[in-house]
């Protein structure tokens, strides 16, 4: 029997294929932009440049600045870009970092956003805004930072590099994760939220083996877009917490954090969410879920211990203590000594244990 729920659209233009990059000059002109200033990171600089000429008039300039975990003093910097370009809409051509930097100007200024991922971070499919000063990421949840229109083109992650598409793709599957065992799930997520860990478990070890496979890598931006309508549309829990708190504080790759998270963060949760752990071992074809998902990235060739990424032991439990102040929900509660030793573990890149919730 389904139970009750709420659902909520939300208001996002997407335009999914292969060479629809073509299609960004008349995205911006269909809502209205006459100015545009591309964003973009330093590495790719050249690309957004190259996509500028592309829009002919409507291009204002460049601003090629956007970092991890978005500073507060990069968006000050793209700020002064913005009103010296004139510019009266913005391109967010890349990955997490760029679509952020697009959010948190918008969030400032109420700009349009046109945004081109050339990652699976699904940052774009959210009304989600993470920001950091003096060390500590923050998060907002506001209509006013969801792109107006969403640009997926398959070419455009070709080249983004095995190893880099299995971080992001990973990372796009927390997405879903958390979305199965969300405090305000329904039947329409958890769809998507299973076939989009189904895409991406299938599609990433092919693109491992085969970079060029297009197939994969069309499947693997599809998983993608599905998880980050999940992350966008309900609310997440104890492992998007602590990656926040790790990046945050120990200026952690994001979507490296999260894929060696995963596991340990699952498994924290899985003996109060069996019904989650039940969909994520049919979407992987595994018979445990949180193994499975440390298997995966393990068989891809990603860094499985948090040592490996930067984060000093002394850390640990300085993460702890983070992890459970600020309280917020997870279908298990925050037991500070148990979390101690699930970043412990994943600090070490040991396997994931379960746990038992205290009675």
């Amino acid at each position: 029997m389904i139970g009750s729920f709420t659902f909520e659209n939300l208001p996002c233009r997407v335009v999914f294929g292969s060479g629809t990059l073509s299609v960004a000059k008349a995205e911006i002109e269909r809502f209205g932009g006459k100015r545009a200033l591309v964003l973009t990171t330093p590495q790719q600089e050249a690309q957004g440049k190259h996509l500028g000429a592309a829009l002919g008039p409507l291009y204002a300039g460049i601003f090629s600045g956007a970092t991890m975990h978005t500073p507060v003093e990069v968006t000050e910097q793209a700020l002064t870009a913005m009103k010296s370009y004139e510019a009266d809409c913005v391109v967010s051509l890349g990955g997490g970092s760029t679509t952020g930097l697009g959010k948190a100007l918008a969030l400032r200024t109420g700009i349009n956003q046109l945004c081109i991922p050339t990652t699976y971070a699904g940052s774009e499919m959210t009304p989600i805004l993470g920001e950091t000063k003096a060390g500590l990421k923050t998060t907002v949840r506001d209509p006013a930072v969801l792109p107006e229109t969403v640009i997926y083109d398959v070419d455009l992650t070709l080249t983004l590099p095995a190893g880099l598409a299995a971080t992001s793709g990973i990372n796009a599957i927390a997405h879903a994760v958390e979305a199965l065992y969300a405090r305000d799930t329904n039947p329409v997520i958890s769809l998507m939220a299973e076939e989009g860990i189904r895409a991406l478990a299938g599609a990433l070890p092919a693109i491992a083996a085969k970079p060029e496979d297009r197939a994969a890598r069309s499947e693997a931006l599809y998983g993608a877009w599905l998880c980050g309508v999940c992350l966008g549309t309900v609310g997440m829990a104890l492992h998007h917490k602590l990656c926040h708190t790790l990046g945050g504080t120990f200026d952690l790759p994001h979507a490296e954090t999260h894929t060696i998270v995963l596991p340990h963060a699952l498994t924290y949760n899985a003996p109060t969410v069996p019904e989650a752990m039940a969909r994520i071992s049919r979407a992987t074809g595994t018979a445990d879920a949180a193994q499975g998902l440390y298997d995966l990235a393990k068989r891809l060739g990603a860094k499985l211990a948090l040592r490996d990424i930067g984060m000093p032991e002394a850390g640990i439990d300085k993460a702890a203590d983070l992890a459970v102040t600020n309280a917020y929900w997870n279908p298990r509660p925050l037991e500070r000594n148990a979390i101690r030793d699930l970043i412990a573990r994943a600090w070490a890149g040991d396997p994931p244990v379960t746990t038992k919730a205290a009675a």
